[in-house]
């Protein structure tokens, strides 16, 4: 995927200034457009249909091929954010979790004073994949799509963005994320453009129109300290050269390079670049830009020399996709790139002269042996550093605790490294076709069509990951437990660190009935997740399931911390609570989601029920009535109700609220003809 970062001062306002006070430091924008090609916006690809980066670009200084290190979102912003490789930050993949032990570009702003908020539109950015370390206000809320698709249209994430803005207390840093260009691609009808990749530059332009409005509000609340605004973004799109559609499978340039921008009136001039730099540059580059000190022992540096017009080499730039190898079996890809040429350390070894094949088409690996030598080394190097941390630690101490509490013993082990031997993705173009051909198809619901596809690889593979573990969703969708399980219990020993296998396998475990075995699954997912509140929940439901109720209670508490004021969870750790006989505490929780539910609250008979239970009889009365047919316990609220009103001299009432009761539930009429009060008021 592909993100702009913008750094732009606003009003004219000069970083530096002359006299003896310099003024305050700048506000922050950083927007990331995700999925963007370079030669998608008019300035790189000479069109007139993404006029405001355009005239950002013109204004600022501006790099036209960027490199990012990772042709995937969170790898790559993780390395915008704390200027590590993938490789040195251990998120390899979307899904992931980045280790608390790495420092974060928005961790530093917050500690020096700036106001911090970010806004993301795709779910591999949500906060508990770790970026959300740093951030005073962390929105990612989505609300179009489903499971790992879930996104947020621009329009939407621009009200949520600017309205902060808005409010913000100078200095502030913001990070605006897109995800329109992202497949599938849906851009509005006026928007959309003639030609193969007309849908996808639709998008493009429908994320420039917006990042109008976005500017506009940026600069006017930013008057006090000017504006630093940096755009670039996390990866490009194949859209079907070297046979990839998306982005992910090759690191050839069609998804590794990135626009970047940097706008800064008063200190920087307006200039083109065309030196590579890196998206790890970016994190130095806003420090030292605002006057603070760097991060230590990273992989970026700071563009500054080059940012005033100085000269100033850069050191290569190392990218990577596991890809190949986390999702399918088959070997990774690394690749170096530097002074013109690029080394991909592939099975079969591939060196591409940029300058002379741009579209990499001809290997010359062969005849450019004194280059492929020199790459080799640059390669060796950058694999030599030591990693700054994984992405497989839980950072926090009380989660940690919390999992040992309920007996997490660690059952996953260290990621397995990729064997020699495995398969070079190039040759494995036609398999991945047929994958995604199937993965279309389970989306689509058509999982006959997807299953059938899904078994002719794995006649051909028999451990094929993604054909293990999407046939085995899609087995699960239709009901088909018995082989789902069989399916993901050896993605899940393929590669036990993935999460998503592990939610899928727990949650068919536990639709089987096979509680300690899902339960296992639910630690570990818990464990590579600590801060999903439906990995808590999930957890949670299935420790009640098995008659752990306190701990149970333990896992429902904190879902509803990680995601505080979510109905949803404070009504799961209601119901928790009342199964481990908290009835107050369950109330109070009921309540808490009423009041932020309004209208769309549910559990109304619920909550009078347990009120009854602490005798707070008016307060019972008020919602017993409140519950609603096809609401959980309307039935057993009416006959409550019934039998309050009869006592307190209402038998009118009482026949209303019993008839209701026993409409839903004829099943009652026992209960109420063996009730006082209630037996002659049968019909």
């Amino acid at each position: 995927m592909a993100g702009v970062v913008l750094v732009a001062c606003a009003g004219g306002q000069p970083v530096r200034a002359s006299g003896d006070v310099d003024p305050p430091p700048p506000s922050v924008l950083l927007i990331t457009i995700d999925t963007l090609r370079p030669d998608a916006l008019g300035w790189v690809g000479g069109g007139d249909w993404t006029p405001q980066l355009d005239a950002l670009a013109r204004e600022g200084v501006r790099f036209p091929a960027a490199v990012a290190p990772a042709p995937l979102t969170l790898p790559s912003h993780a390395s915008l954010f704390s200027a590590l490789v993938p490789r040195r930050h251990g998120v390899h993949d979307n899904g992931r979790m980045l280790g608390a032990g790495v420092p974060l570009l928005a961790e530093r702003l917050s500690a020096a004073g700036w106001d911090t908020a970010a806004f993301v539109s795709g779910y591999p950015l949500s906060g508990s994949f770790g970026l959300r370390r740093g951030f005073g206000h962390y929105d990612d809320r989505l609300t179009a799509g489903d499971g790992a698709w879930l996104e947020r249209p621009a329009r939407e994430t621009n009200g949520a963005a600017r309205a902060w803005i808005s409010e913000a207390t100078e200095p502030w840093f913001a990070w605006v994320h897109y995800y329109d260009p992202h497949f599938p691609y849906e851009p509005p009808d006026e928007l959309r453009r003639p030609g193969r990749r007309g849908a996808y530059d639709g998008e493009v332009a429908a994320v420039d129109r917006a990042l109008g409005e976005l500017l506009t509000t940026a600069r006017s609340a930013a008057t006090r300290t000017g504006l630093l605004t940096v755009a670039t973004a996390d990866h490009g799109e194949s859209l079907g050269e070297h046979g990839e559609g998306t982005h992910g499978f090759f690191v050839y340039d069609s998804t590794v390079l990135v626009p970047m921008v940097w706008h800064l009136p008063g200190r920087l001039t307006a200039a083109e670049r065309a030196e590579p730099a890196r998206l790890v540059d970016v994190a130095p580059t806003v420090l030292e830009l605002l006057g603070l000190p760097p991060l230590e022992g990273v992989d970026g540096v700071s563009l500054v020399p080059l940012l005033e017009g100085r000269p100033q080499p850069l050191p290569p730039a190392y990218v990577e996709t596991f890809q190949p190898w986390i999702s399918y079996g088959w070997a990774p890809l690394t690749a170096v790139r530097h002074d013109g040429f690029k080394l991909i350390a592939a099975p079969r070894p591939e060196l591409y002269d940029l300058r002379a094949d741009p579209e990499e088409t001809r290997n010359v690996v062969a005849t450019e042996r004194r280059r492929a030598r020199e790459l080799r080394r640059l390669h060796a190097e950058a694999e030599a550093s030591p990693p700054a941390a994984s992405a497989e630690t839980v950072g926090d101490p009380e989660v940690a605790r919390r999992l040992a509490a309920l007996g997490y013993v660690g059952s996953a082990g260290a990621p397995a490294a990729p064997p020699p031997g495995l398969a070079d993705p190039k040759d494995r173009l036609a398999l991945r076709e047929t994958l995604t051909e199937a993965d279309r198809r389970v989306r689509g619901g058509d999982l006959q069509g997807a299953l059938e596809r899904f078994d002719r690889v794995l006649a051909e593979e028999p451990r094929n990951r993604f054909a293990l573990s999407r046939s085995g969703e899609a087995l699960l969708t239709a009901g088909a437990l018995a082989p789902a399980i069989e399916r993901l219990r050896l993605a899940s020993r393929l590669d036990p660190d993935q999460p998503e296998v592990r939610r899928l396998l727990g949650t068919a475990l536990t639709r089987a009935g096979l509680l300690d075995e899902a339960l296992d699954q639910w630690l570990e997912l818990v464990r590579l997740q600590p801060w999903n509140p439906v990995a808590w929940s999930n957890l949670g439901a299935t420790l009640g399931r098995s008659g752990r109720s306190a701990d149970a209670v333990a896992a429902m508490e904190k879902a509803a911390t990680l995601a505080p004021g979510d109905p949803d969870r404070l009504i799961r750790l209601a119901f928790a609570e009342v199964d481990a006989r908290r009835i107050s505490d369950a109330v109070r929780h009921l309540a808490e989601a009423a009041e932020v539910s309004g209208e769309a609250f549910e559990h109304a008979g619920t909550l009078g029920l347990l009120l009854e239970q602490t005798e707070r009889a008016a307060e019972a009365t008020q919602w017993l009535e409140r519950s609603r047919p096809g609401q959980p316990d309307f039935a057993q609220a009416r006959l409550t109700l019934a039998r309050r009103r009869a006592s307190a001299g209402d038998p009118t009432g009482a026949r209303v609220a019993l008839a209701e009761a026993l409409a839903v539930d004829p099943g009652l009429a026992a209960v109420a003809s063996a009730d006082e009060l209630l037996a002659s008021l049968m019909p």
